[in-house]
């Protein structure tokens, strides 16, 4: 299969050079003035892992585009809208395109799969979330996760042809609920760092048991399954995002209270704002990923949001889902 990875970030190059490993003809493009592209096309190397000859390496989108019967887009959530305009330029005829990015667009609030359709029609699109760090894929440990979309012929097909020993797929079964779940597990990363940076680490399996029953409620208002939170996309992917040192949201969370600067892409950043947005549209009481929008936004300081939450009305464990 001809594929071509638009991006050459950290989860854009492991891609590149996973598909590459079991069997695929691949391209990476990037931006020729972009310095991961600049030093993957001097080099070959990003620091966590060597391109083998076999990848093909360019930054003219046409190109990459053009060759392509599979299109896989690992970019800032936020800049998709913007740079499906420019992909839209070209004949997408028969080709596919598959997200590789976990996050909602900030200012409208849609799923990445509803920006694609608004941007390039009803093309056939997937996502591929779940856990997974690729500083550990590289290093030979292999993970699960899932590929879901409204496409059963495509989501089959993709399992097909992207399972290998390092990665064990699921076909999902909701797409609504893995792309917000898959998001929202940014924001509650967010929150571990920031608990980390406090000194509070051991309320991390509350905010994991809390913040998954919340983000269910969202799911279930927004027409999915809440029990899709429970899964690959959320839950499943809470060691890689709320315990890892490669964690980029926990690590932003955890600075973030620290008042040090942190100069990584935290995509849970603008996601917490939409998630928040989405909340009070479907009228879904998500205190956590509010609190976690009030101290970015600088609305609330980190103790008094802990007071806070602990202040809350008692109320039974599991009354939402009646």
């Amino acid at each position: 299969m001809k594929i071509s990875v638009l991006g050459c970030g950290r989860w854009g190059s492991f891609i590149a050079w996973y598909l590459d490993s079991i069997g695929h003809e691949v391209m990476t493009w990037g931006l020729a003035d972009a310095p991961q592209f600049i030093e993957l096309k001097e080099t070959r190397k990003n620091g966590m892992l060597t391109y083998p000859e076999s990848i093909e390496l360019s930054d003219d989108l046409e190109l990459a585009v053009s060759r392509a019967e599979v299109i896989v887009i690992s970019i800032s959530c936020q800049a998709l809208r913007s740079f499906l305009a420019d992909v839209k330029k070209y004949d997408l005829s028969g080709k596919s395109f598959v997200l590789c990015m976990k996050g909602i667009e900030e200012t409208t609030g849609c799923r990445l799969t509803q920006v694609v359709h608004d941007v390039l029609g009803d093309v056939p699109t997937a996502v591929w979330v779940g856990p997974g760090h690729p500083q550990n894929f590289v290093s030979g440990v292999p993970n699960c996760m899932v590929i879901d979309s409204e496409n059963e012929d495509l989501k089959k097909r993709l399992v097909e042809e992207f399972s290998g020993k390092l990665i064990r797929f699921y076909y999902g079964e909701d797409l609504i609920g893995s792309e917000v779940g898959a998001a929202a597990k940014n924001v509650i990363g967010i929150a571990a760092g920031m608990l980390d940076g406090v000194g509070y680490s051991c309320l991390k399996g509350a905010l994991m048991s809390r913040g998954t029953y919340e983000v269910g409620k969202l799911i279930k208002a927004m027409g999915g399954s809440e029990y899709s939170a429970y899964g690959l996309c959320h839950l499943g992917d809470y060691e890689a995002t709320l315990f890892s040192k490669f964690s980029q949201n926990r690590m932003f969370g955890e600075t973030f209270v620290k008042g040090e600067r942190y100069t990584k892409l935290a995509e849970g950043v603008a996601t917490s704002r939409a998630i928040a947005k989405l909340a009070k549209e479907y009228d879904v009481e998500m205190p956590i990923v509010g609190t976690v929008e009030k101290l970015l936004d600088g609305k609330l300081d980190v103790r008094d949001a802990l007071d806070d939450l602990f202040s809350r009305s008692v109320k039974n464990e599991f009354s939402y889902f009646v």
